[in-house]
């Protein structure tokens, strides 16, 4: 009887013990499911960069995203990449507002999704690009955001540093085209600077970057339609990597 009783007393406690263990993983899954961004995979534990869920508070769902955990300090939501050419940047509207490409690879997130992010939290955006020859820089603004698709994903950026120089700030206060619609209003007359450079971006009479241009494998004699940020390598160069990315701002 009293073996019977010790058994019934050591399987208990192995239950009890097998319970709280499930409720320490149910408690840990629910803190990675209520991530907004990678920021919050990070301050959860998550080190490995790689795809993750995280969750869209206005849209209730969640989506997946790359997130950078090891380099600058990790925690960074990346939204473009370009380091191939094996994804065409040449899309239409509608293509660039839910994204495309493949977030191992090339791709955009999407423009809504991008413009949701940036209302859920105050963030930077950290830039990296690399030229054919290993010359790498980067670039950071102190805010970051993106306007909803009612008032065509206008962008607006805080103040730059960094090694790339400040071309990307030319382009705050300016609004997306694609090779569909173009809200290019400075531009010159006749001028559609989306088609001309052939890929999506926040164009004001061209450009002083277009990081979805085409992939033109460095110097090339075009119009001014490869990967290019001119403070870098000028607007007839187009770079071999770039990505962009976002993460909170941390004070």
């Amino acid at each position: 009887m009293q073996q019977q009783r010790t058994q019934f007393e050591d399987l208990q406690k192995q239950f009890n013990i097998s319970m709280q263990q499930q409720r320490t993983q149910l408690q840990e899954l629910r803190q990675l499911l209520s991530a907004l961004d990678c920021y919050d995979l990070k301050m959860k534990g998550v080190t490995t960069s790689g795809v993750y869920n995280i969750f869209l508070k206005r849209s209730n769902k969640y989506i997946k995203v790359f997130c950078e955990m090891t380099r600058n300090g990790g925690g960074w939501t990346v939204f473009q990449r370009r380091q191939d050419g094996s994804v065409d940047f040449w899309r239409d509207w509608a293509t660039y507002k839910k994204g495309f490409g493949n977030l191992e690879d090339e791709f955009w997130l999407g423009n809504d999704y991008i413009h949701e992010i940036t209302t859920q939290k105050n963030y930077t955006i950290r830039i990296d690009l690399e030229d054919f020859d290993g010359a790498a820089r980067y670039a950071e603004y102190s805010s970051f955001n993106v306007a909803p698709e009612s008032e065509y994903y206008k962008l607006s950026l805080g103040s730059y540093n960094g090694t790339a120089g400040d071309s990307f700030g030319y382009h705050s206060g300016k609004m997306f085209s694609t090779k569909d619609p173009n809200h290019d209003h400075d531009t010159y007359p006749g001028m559609h600077c989306a088609q001309a450079v052939r890929g999506g971006w926040w164009y004001g009479r061209c450009f002083q970057v277009s990081l979805n241009g085409q992939y033109l494998h460095g110097s090339y004699s075009s119009f001014y339609n490869g990967i290019a940020w001119v403070t870098f390598r000028g607007d007839s160069y187009s770079l071999k990597k770039t990505d962009m990315k976002l993460r909170p701002l941390l004070n």
